[in-house]
């Protein structure tokens, strides 16, 4: 089954090029409220499920124990691009543990945010783990192992027992098996599991509104939720889709994107879980896609719908910044 077409990109009045993709929208009764393509073909999730992976940090008690609010829980869930802010929280959540970042074993990279490569290539450094955008999740890791006496060297091999903790976090939450047969390895070096996209509509509608969890899990991802809500910026980082997605509605919307064009997000108020794959794997196509399903789920809200309508419309500047073209969402997810 081909996937539609759901985004397309136009130079003056001409589609110049298109983006297809699946998108899945659950409620936490396991009702489809949209389905568009093929949702039950496996995807690998990639960092789209943070928030999912960081629910031991605060089930096991470590977030507690090591005094973590909204700023260092947002952090654990994050894609973060690097700027200081990012780096300074991700260093503070390890010395918590008794650690630093030569525990870290997400690898290093040059800060996503622009103007903090600048800054940090001007001033003779060179990146390193706490760097990376995934550091924050594995903060939150290297937290959840010490607090709960596990070792922590190797934490992110598949059969550690901290990955074990979250894939069975996984398991339980989307419904559906991480097996060895549907098992790779994420950019950040942990193991990532392709399963349904129905799956992850499913999950995040159970995060939103805790139905089928138990009492704790329901406290651990309600807090998880409004914690990246609350503390967007953390989550992202300038400049970022997350970022303006989840400020046009404080505390309304959740979203986290995830690499090769993956989205998973949560509408709290109507209970509903979303999730989309932009095939091609390309972010531009993904987030206009993400900004049209939740104009089309919160239409009853004009002004907000308009925002999100806004941002599901992207404009394509010109070397001297003059508007020559823009994406746009087609009439699949209007």
């Amino acid at each position: 089954m081909a996937n539609p077409v759901l985004v397309e990109v136009l130079r003056g009045a001409v589609v110049e090029s298109a983006h297809r993709g699946g998108v899945s929208v659950f409620d936490a009764d396991g009702k489809a409220v949209l389905e568009i393509g093929d949702t039950e073909r496996p995807v690998f999730p990639r960092s789209a499920v943070k928030a999912i992976q960081a629910l031991p940090l605060v089930e096991s008690g470590a977030a507690d124990a090591y005094g973590f609010g909204d700023r260092e829980l947002a952090l654990a869930c994050a894609s973060h691009s690097g700027e200081p802010a990012h780096v300074e929280l991700a260093q503070a959540m390890l010395a918590k543990a008794g650690l630093d970042r030569t525990a870290l074993e997400c690898g290093a990279h040059w800060p996503s945010n622009h103007d903090a490569t600048i800054a940090l290539a001007r001033a003779g450094g060179s990146p390193n783990a706490l760097h990376n955008n995934c550091s924050g999740k594995h903060s939150g890791f290297l937290c959840t192992c010490v607090h709960s006496g596990i070792e922590h060297r190797g934490y992110v091999k598949a059969g550690h027992a901290f990955q074990d903790m979250v894939r069975d976090a996984m398991q339980s939450v989307t419904g559906a098996a991480h097996d060895v047969d549907h098992c790779a390895t994420d950019g950040c070096s942990i193991p990532t599991y392709a399963v349904p996209l129905k799956s992850f509509a499913q999950g995040f509608a159970r995060m939103a509104t805790g139905r089928g969890f138990s009492p704790e899990r329901a406290k651990a991802a309600k807090r998880l939720l409004s914690a990246c809500m609350a503390e967007p910026f953390l989550v992202a980082g300038t400049g970022k889709a997350d970022l303006a997605l989840m400020q046009a509605a404080p505390g309304r919307i959740f979203v986290k994107t995830g690499a090769e064009g993956v989205y998973c997000a949560a509408l709290p108020e109507l209970g509903f879980g979303i999730a989309l794959k932009c095939d091609d794997g390309a972010g531009r196509g993904a987030e206009v896609m993400i900004a049209a399903v939740l104009a089309k789920l919160l239409r009853g809200d004009e002004a907000l719908a308009a925002k999100l309508t806004e941002l599901a419309h992207p404009p394509i500047e010109s070397r001297i910044g003059a508007k020559v073209g823009l994406l746009r969402p087609t009439a699949a997810l209007n």
